[in-house]
């Protein structure tokens, strides 16, 4: 989907497709964290089932307002005691799926928001399929 800016001076989500999200006419594949005041980066979590408190703790360093998680194609909560460092910071997060995620933070930045975009990617990773020996 093709996204259009109202405002240009923050990192703006501008589309994304299963397998990659492009921010300011740069496409990123895999997870990823967009700050409204600081940019973009690779998340350090692969799919929803690696994420743990760390992984929430560590956006503290943006020092944000909000954070917006997209937990992939689908929308997922992410367990409480994950975000309750965040929580004592006075930081909320909204959880939905990533391509509402990336909508929302978009509106979010435009309005001048110190918000964190937490997107796992839209493809998760395919599970190995078990090798069968004969009995």
């Amino acid at each position: 989907m093709k996204l259009q800016p109202d405002q240009f001076n923050v990192p703006f989500i501008s589309a994304y497709e299963p397998g990659w999200i492009e921010v300011n006419g740069h496409k990123y594949t895999g997870s990823l964290v967009i700050s409204s005041e600081s940019g973009c980066s690779p998340w350090s979590v692969g799919q929803f089932e690696a994420l743990n408190a760390e992984c929430f703790n560590e956006l503290m360093q943006f020092k944000p307002e909000l954070i917006v998680f997209g937990g992939g194609p689908t929308l997922r909560f992410p367990k409480p005691i994950w975000l309750a460092g965040l929580m004592q910071h006075g930081i909320g997060v909204e959880s939905m799926d990533t391509p509402a995620a990336c909508r929302t933070y978009n509106i979010l930045a435009s309005e001048g928001r110190r918000v964190v975009a937490a997107l796992l990617p839209l493809e998760e990773a395919k599970p190995a399929i078990p090798k069968i020996s004969p009995p």
